[in-house]
């Protein structure tokens, strides 16, 4: 039973971790593209 509730714990770590770095990725594609210099003619 604790082996249950130890893999159980590590795949909601996972889950949370991942839409972390999803959010992290995320903003950072916000950052980039607002401050992108792109040279207009």
């Amino acid at each position: 039973m604790k082996k249950l509730l130890l893999v159980a714990a590590a795949a909601v770590v996972a889950v949370v971790a991942k839409k972390r770095v999803d959010a992290s990725k995320h903003e950072q594609a916000l950052w980039q593209e607002a401050t992108d210099s792109v040279l207009k003619s």
